[in-house]
């Protein structure tokens, strides 16, 4: 839902001109509404990425279980050899564990992302505080990366996951 908010009242500032953008903004109040909207679903989703941390690191490091989403070269070998059964070149699709290696390249891709947009949305949220301390060059740095990530992940999202779990797998679970 929080990405889905975010999604919904990040683009618009991204592409403001867009009649989409104008329709968005205008059913939401203006866009100081949509600022309001957008950071507080930015604070619902890094409190929800900060308890994944810590359950994540509990498990890891109190319960000493294993970490079965990293990245192993085994997940390398069963990309080459997805690849190869797909083009035909190979007999059968790999054996795979618990976690596949596109689940895990797509956990991995997440984390990535949230950390892109978490560091340059805080630049962007707290312009004068974070640039005292840093260079002003960075804001439109900061603008491009949160940008770009975004329509990234929302690209990613109706693409990749939703092809991989709703349609190949035919999972109705949100539902």
């Amino acid at each position: 839902t929080t990405f889905i908010i975010l999604a919904a009242t990040g683009l618009p500032q991204k592409y403001p001109l867009s009649s989409v953008s104008v329709f968005i903004a205008r059913a939401l109040g203006g866009i100081e509404n949509l600022y309001k909207i957008h950071h507080m679903a930015t604070v619902i989703v890094m409190i929800a990425v900060t308890y994944h941390l810590l359950t994540i690191a509990y498990h890891v490091f109190v319960l000493r279980s294993k970490w079965s989403m990293m990245l192993f070269p085994q997940d390398m070998k069963d990309g080459l050899q997805a690849l190869l059964y797909n083009l035909g070149f190979a007999k059968s699709p790999p054996k795979m564990g618990r976690y596949t290696f596109e689940e895990k390249f797509e956990y991995w891709a997440f984390v990535w992302g949230y950390t892109v947009m978490a560091i340059s949305g805080f630049l962007m949220w707290n312009p004068v505080i974070s640039f005292k301390i840093l260079p002003g060059e960075l804001f439109p740095a900061a603008r491009a990366a949160h940008g770009g990530e975004a329509v990234l992940a929302v690209l990613a999202i109706l693409v990749w996951h939703m092809y991989h779990v709703r349609i190949k797998r035919v999972n109705n679970a949100m539902f």
